[in-house]
């Protein structure tokens, strides 16, 4: 089966970010000491992987049939994580701030992608890839609120009923 140009090319763009975030993420891995981040990690290395293998798979001229991304709950077989929480190293936050921008960061660059693709099978296996980044990105945020170390804005409940009001007016005011 041969594929589009569109389609080789960006996988072949992704295939080169996949070997630079991989690599960061392994050392990463072995700079932390948190266990929970340390687990998400670990999955987010194996998923990234796995992901590898099915853009080599769909790339492969020789190779005929559906390829599937395998669910994220397959990939978690993590290395045991043998750090414990009492060394909260100030790296910590930076890797787990930075690796949840990275993981935002690949789900949309794979939804980006997949609405460019044109074979079937590649986009749907890369929406699927950006679903499994997105529920990595949550996992990292969990971690990151429950060590307080985000802070989200919100605006008054009278700000909130303004603009409600105001688009719903805009959307069904009766003439």
């Amino acid at each position: 089966m041969t594929l589009p140009a569109t389609d080789l090319g960006l996988m072949a763009e992704h295939l080169a970010a996949h070997k630079g975030m991989i690599n960061k993420l392994k050392r990463y891995y072995s700079t932390v000491s948190i266990t929970a981040l340390k687990k998400i990690i670990s999955l987010q290395v194996n998923t990234m992987s796995a992901h590898v293998r099915v853009m080599l798979t769909l790339i492969n001229p020789n190779h005929g049939g559906y390829v599937e991304v395998p669910p994220l709950h397959y990939m978690k077989n993590s290395p045991s994580a043998d750090a414990f929480d009492q060394n909260l190293g100030s790296d910590n936050k930076w890797i787990a701030l930075e690796a949840h921008a990275a993981a935002k960061s690949m789900a949309t660059t794979n939804f980006t992608s997949a609405l460019l693709m044109k074979d079937t099978n590649v986009k749907y296996a890369h929406i699927e890839m950006a679903l499994q980044q997105v529920t990595l990105q949550e996992m990292y945020a969990e971690v990151i609120k429950g060590r307080e170390w985000s802070f989200v804005p919100h605006v008054s409940v009278d700000d909130q009923i303004n603009t409600y009001q105001h688009y719903q007016n805009l959307f069904y005011e009766h003439k």
